[in-house]
């Protein structure tokens, strides 16, 4: 009895804190318009019970006990908000109220990145011009931003990541293309509304939670027809990149109080009087998404979405050519009946539809199912000829540093002349015995027809308070015919399915008829098929002062061509099912943080995973033959990135240092050249160039702050210093129609390109801007912007032992290792000052929101940058590449593209 009550004793002599029930503290989480943002992370220093924002802003922490505590409430696309407070030990519940979060300048309003893709539409474009997912998506951090919106604008990719190694996904779906595992933003192209705001938006080799990911970082969608605010949209926007015009309307219901949620969009973007020459486009876009909830724990959701798009090309051209006709001039098109008329036609709708379940079991886990199929066509046009001179107003024997015209004559007829090329064939109609003859000059498509299959699982579950388990599935039925299609035969009777390049042979000897007619096959045409199954599984687990991600993934994929061609050249290899190249992937990845306090963290982030090759690697030529790229294997990616964090109220910043290599990988690259046949005779035909076992690294330092120097003003910068390199020299082939394989044995020896870097980007860019928000909704912002190291794609074949060695491998003699290396030094190109600036206001009319907005850049406009080049593969020997050299304007410098100048994007929208 006496030690009962000396226990009640002792408790009653204890504070009220540790017996009563403890605090409960909360808050909503809204815009500067008062609405709801759903899953805004809340970050608790002193826990780790991390906690998201529902559908409503609502979020809470309980049994907090009495003192100090900072939270950091962030979500993409808004700047983030810091909050301290007190618990006292009288309070049981304390309502932080409010919070409102600022959209980021640009991010909502004027933060639309126009990417004109279409250099990359033909096979003249190569790697150098790819656009990349960090162009249409800011990520949380001033870095992330500026690189998307600043420097992205001129190409710029960082840590010298291209879209080969970055992941797009709607509702766990990926968007990557097979043939080269490329992101074609084509498929969704106009439908900013609805992708403006990603659902999980993760940087370089950061973890995801519904994908085990790349080097890039991964673009997460979820079209759930719920997700999206209630409200309709409408907006117009002007502009002189891609396109002029651009109409935008957007309806999203809300949720029912019988449970359906409706989301439609569409849009259009037409213009034919952009910066560069006979450019135009006229693309449609729809999105439709559609979901039922049965209950709070389940609902399916249909999408659909699709962007029919016509666009035309423009060329790469030598220095000479922009010298005499400036840097607006492209050499795809000419007049025809008063109009421009492009020869590089892209003409592309692949449309995706998608069945999503939702399913929340119990209370700490959701299981998420997609289904999706994807058909369509993309065709890319070009000008074709039989027994006929090339068309190409370019061609380097119609360039007055050949010597055959002037400049003056050069100008004259410097463009398509599309009414010659009717008159050729007129002429040609008849044979002389009087039976029809077929085409000159016709207009031919290269046609790819994808119809892809996917099942998307992914599951997660919340183990512990402190512990989540990611798992994801994927499975994906890939089925393309590829095939080259007539698609005018500019007044001829048809086109000869014929080579004129290798003794008229039949394309397909199997078909006695040589007779396309408009709309018919020619020249090549094969099925590839895929079967490809991915299995991830990542888990967080979050400690008062470590937060650890883990990620797994293991994949396996099964390819084979089967072709419908037998060609003349290769009857055993062209024709039929080939076998089975089946490849095993596998990789892990970790993010470690170390939370110093609620503003300063350090962040580690590593990955060691395996890629296969895409079709393009896997087969070297695979329009002919089902011959494999000799060395191709899996590439190994290592990848390591350390960082400083702040998020603080004045300044937020990152510093991050990385070291990434990439192994074993293989390169195609495949041109147009003349090649020399078994008698000597110059040949045009279709060139596959490969390097195989390729190794790289891209190592550097990123900096980014963003500084409020005073409430309303902001100073936002970058920069970014790397080195990308290759890092030993590589195993290099050739395969053509006219001589087929030709190897290290003829080649003399590896591609020596050791040392040499990677194109596609500058290596080193540096951005400062200064923004001004006011109080009364109206923004602008300018920013400076310097590109350095920026470097022209190279050539293998004039790096390999071929270039300075004679027919029995011995060393030319005038081919000195001084001059050798100054016939083959890569082209750097000079460095780079471009300055942006946007302005904007928004309007409150009751329930309406107006706005209007600008941004313009290259104000300064600076013509000197050069965005991308490439080397031509034609100078593959000494006394060639010498005598070129010497030439006041060489027969074979670099192709390039040049940047556009001023340009400006305007845009106004209506909201309620």
């Amino acid at each position: 009895m006496i030690k009962k009550l000396s226990l009640i004793s002792l408790f009653t002599l204890l504070p009220a804190s540790y017996y009563f029930a403890q605090t409960t503290v909360f808050a909503y989480v809204k815009d500067q318009e008062g609405k709801p943002l759903e899953r805004a992370e809340v970050d608790l220093a002193q826990s780790v019970n991390d906690v998201t924002a529902d559908k409503i802003g609502y979020f809470q922490f309980v049994d907090l006990k009495p003192g100090h505590y900072l939270i950091t409430v962030t979500k993409p696309n808004f700047e983030s908000k810091i909050l301290e407070f007190d618990v006292t030990a009288d309070e049981k519940r304390k309502n932080l109220g409010v919070i409102t979060l600022s959209n980021n300048v640009g991010s909502s309003d004027a933060g639309v990145v126009v990417v004109d893709d279409s250099a990359s539409d033909t096979e003249d474009g190569g790697s150098a011009m790819q656009p990349t997912v960090g162009l249409l998506s800011s990520g949380r951090d001033a870095f992330q931003n500026v690189s998307a919106f600043e420097l992205g604008a001129y190409w710029f990719r960082p840590r010298g990541v291209d879209n080969r190694f970055e992941d797009v996904f709607f509702n766990g779906v990926p968007m990557s293309k097979n043939d080269d595992g490329r992101i074609d933003f084509s498929n969704w192209g106009g439908l900013n509304d609805v992708t403006r705001y990603p659902y999980e938006n993760v940087d370089n080799i950061t973890p995801s939670e519904y994908t085990f990911g790349n080097l890039g970082g991964v673009v997460y969608y979820n079209t759930r027809a719920s997700s999206y605010r209630k409200q309709t949209s409408l907006a117009y926007s002007f502009t002189n990149r891609s396109y002029l015009n651009r109409a935008l309307a957007t309806y999203s219901s809300g949720l029912s109080k019988k449970g359906w949620a409706f989301t439609f969009s569409g849009s259009r973007r037409w213009g034919d009087r952009a910066i560069i020459d006979g450019v135009y486009q006229d693309a449609y876009a729809y999105f439709g998404s559609i979901e039922k909830q049965f209950s709070d724990r389940h609902s399916i959701n249909l999408t659909g979405f699709g962007s029919p798009t016509y666009r035309a090309s423009n060329s790469p051209n030598t220095q000479e050519v922009y010298d005499i006709m400036g840097k607006n001039y492209n050499s795809y098109w000419g007049w025809q009946d008063g109009e421009k008329r492009n020869s590089r036609i892209r003409h592309v709708f692949e449309p995706v539809f998608m069945l999503t379940d939702y399913l929340k079991i119990g209370k700490n886990s959701n299981w998420i199912n997609t289904v999706s199929y994807q058909f369509g066509s993309d065709a890319r046009s070009r000008l074709d000829w039989f027994h006929a001179a090339d068309p190409n107003p370019t061609y380097y024997r119609k360039l007055p540093g050949y010597g055959l015209l002037t400049e003056d004559e050069f100008r004259a007829q410097s463009q398509i002349n599309w009414n010659d090329l009717y008159s050729a064939n007129r002429l040609n109609l008849k044979n002389p015995d009087g039976s029809d003859r077929g085409a000159v000059y016709s207009v031919v498509e290269d046609v790819n027809k994808d119809q892809t299959f996917n099942f998307a699982s992914h599951f997660d579950t919340r183990l512990k308070d402190n512990w989540k388990l990611n798992i994801n599935f994927n499975y994906q039925n890939l089925r393309s015919d590829n095939f080259r299609r007539v698609k005018d035969l500019l007044g001829a009777n048809f086109a000869y399915n014929q080579n004129a390049f290798d003794g008229d042979v039949s394309y397909n000897i199997d078909d006695p008829n040589i007779q396309a007619k408009e709309g018919d096959r020619t020249q090549y045409s094969y099925l590839l098929t895929k079967n490809h199954y991915s299995l991830n599984v990542s888990s967080e687990v979050d400690f008062n002062k470590w937060n650890v991600v883990a990620s797994v993934f293991s994949s396996y994929s099964e390819s084979y061509r089967e072709g419908n061609y037998r060609s003349y050249r290769f009857q055993n290899n062209s024709k039929g099912k080939s076998a089975v190249y089946d490849a095993l992937d596998a990789g892990i990845k970790a993010k470690i943080t170390y939370k110093i306090n609620g503003k300063n963290f350090i962040v580690y982030d590593g990955a060691f995973f395996s890629l296969a090759p895409t079709f393009n690697e896997i087969y070297i030529n695979p329009r002919t033959v089902d011959f494999l790229t000799p060395g191709v294997r899996n590439q190994v990616i290592n990848s390591n990135d350390l960082s400083y964090i702040m998020r603080g109220q004045i300044l937020k910043l990152r510093l991050s240092g990385f070291y990434t290599t990439i192994s074993n990988a293989t390169e195609i690259s495949r041109y147009y050249a003349d090649v020399q046949s078994g008698s000597g005779t110059a040949l045009s035909t279709l060139v596959n160039e490969a390097m195989s076992n390729v190794n790289k690294r891209y190592i550097g330092a990123e900096l980014g702050f963003d500084v409020k120097i005073l409430p309303t003003l902001n100073a936002i910068g970058a920069a970014s210093v790397g080195e990308y390199k290759y890092t030993s020299d590589a195993d290099v082939s050739t395969f053509d129609d006219i001589n087929r394989f030709r190897g290290e044995d003829f080649w003399r020896g590896k591609a020596q390109v050791k040392n040499y870097k990677v194109a596609g980007t500058p290596q080193k860019a540096f951005s400062f801007g200064l923004k001004y928000n006011s109080p009364k909704y109206w923004w602008v912002g300018a920013s400076a912007n310097y590109l350095m190291d920026q470097y022209v794609d190279i050539s293998a074949l004039n790096k390999t032992p071929y270039f300075y060695t004679d027919a029995g491998g011995n060393p030319i003699e005038a081919a000195t290792p001084e001059l050798v290396k100054q016939l083959t030094a890569q082209q750097k190109f000079d460095d780079q000052f471009m300055l942006n600036a946007n302005a904007g206001k928004s309007f409150v009319f009751g329930k309406y929101r107006m706005g209007i907005s600008i941004s313009v850049n290259n104000i300064l406009n600076n013509r000197n940058y050069v965005t991308g080049g490439f080397e031509q593969g034609r100078n593959v020997n000494f006394d060639d590449a010498l005598a070129d050299s010497q030439r006041a304007r060489p027969y074979f410098s670099p192709k390039l593209w040049y940047d556009k100048g001023i340009t400006f994007f305007t845009n106004v929208y209506l909201r309620f």
